[in-house]
């Protein structure tokens, strides 16, 4: 894992290799080292979550997602899924409702994440 700054909010950004995340346990891993490393916001490679992640009926998503809220821990989903966001207007519509507020965004790159960190 990589901390660093963006615009002044402190990252803690997963490895894209590794064990797939897809348990509530995995958000409270990854929510304790974002407090051990002062990180308000964690960054997570699309690779790194479980398909079932963008198949919102397993609820894979709503579980992950609310502990990072119970936590006050914000999330980038980096990565490309088009390919997932094409199967389910449920996930296009999680993603466009998402990128519309502050606590999880769907990014294609860190680029596109420090310019929404910007405004």
């Amino acid at each position: 894992m990589k901390n660093y700054d963006i615009n002044g909010v402190r990252i803690l950004e997963c490895a894209p290799a590794g064990s797939k995340l897809r348990s509530e346990r995995d958000a409270i891993d990854l929510i304790s080292a974002a407090l051990e490393h002062q990180a308000t916001m964690i960054v997570i490679p699309a690779e790194r979550l479980d398909d079932d992640f963008f198949r919102l009926k397993t609820g894979v998503a709503g579980a992950l997602l609310q502990k990072f809220v119970n936590y006050g821990i914000r999330v980038a989903i980096v990565g490309d899924i088009s390919n997932f966001i094409s199967e389910s207007d449920a996930l296009r519509d999680l993603v466009r409702e998402s990128n519309r507020g502050s606590q999880f965004w769907f990014v294609v790159n860190l680029d596109e994440l420090a310019q929404k960190l910007a405004n």
